[in-house]
């Protein structure tokens, strides 16, 4: 256990890093489902690129969680980092905090044992990623100091490093989520079967 400046800037370097990484995994997630990743972006890339944007991110929690815990500037304890009730420091937040991680780690869990889950299954848990990422915002918002406690300064100059980023993955993700609902309102094309076909 250790306390400086070092523990505090990794703490929330890794957080925000981990936020944009998460923000973009989802992101394409979201894109790729049904088999359309977009013009021009072959399913296997955004599909491969969402999978390893979801390990880096449990690399980097790892981190944010250990920094977390060995920065005693704060009493965080280890059990703390894995159960959402009981912390002595900022419960509700840090308890927003440890669901996340619990979330992501059920989604990563059932990730690697997709061969032996129904579709079904696996696609229902792994829709807990969206849960996951939107608690680990509200975390952020709240237990960080970084974006202030006064909405109304949000985007001042001392805290625009951590708000404009968080903004923009919200803005992202809402907007990937826009796309998908219109891709399933969207009637699908009936295609023409070959044989009636009017040859040149």
């Amino acid at each position: 256990m250790t306390d400086g400046p070092f523990l505090w800037y990794l703490n929330r370097s890794t957080g925000l890093v981990l936020l944009v990484l998460l923000t973009t995994s989802t992101v394409l997630g979201v894109l790729a489902m049904n088999g359309r990743a977009g013009r021009g972006v072959p399913r296997f890339v955004t599909q491969s690129l969402h999978r390893n944007l979801a390990l880096l991110s449990v690399v980097l929690l790892v981190v944010h969680v250990a920094s977390a815990v060995a920065d005693t500037f704060v009493d965080i304890r280890w059990w703390q980092a894995v159960v959402p009730v009981g912390a002595t420091y900022m419960p509700v937040w840090l308890g927003l905090g440890t669901l996340s991680l619990d979330l992501m780690a059920v989604v990563v869990l059932t990730s690697l044992l997709r061969s032996h889950l129904s579709l079904r299954a696996w696609h229902s848990v792994h829709l807990l990623s969206w849960l996951a990422w939107g608690v680990a915002v509200v975390h952020g918002l709240g237990i960080g100091t970084d974006l202030g406690t006064d909405p109304a300064t949000l985007l001042a100059p001392e805290h625009r490093w951590a708000a404009l980023p968080t903004l923009a993955c919200v803005g992202a993700v809402l907007a990937a989520g826009l796309v998908r609902l219109g891709r399933t309102r969207r009637p699908a094309r009936v295609r023409e079967p070959l044989a009636e076909r009017s040859l040149p």
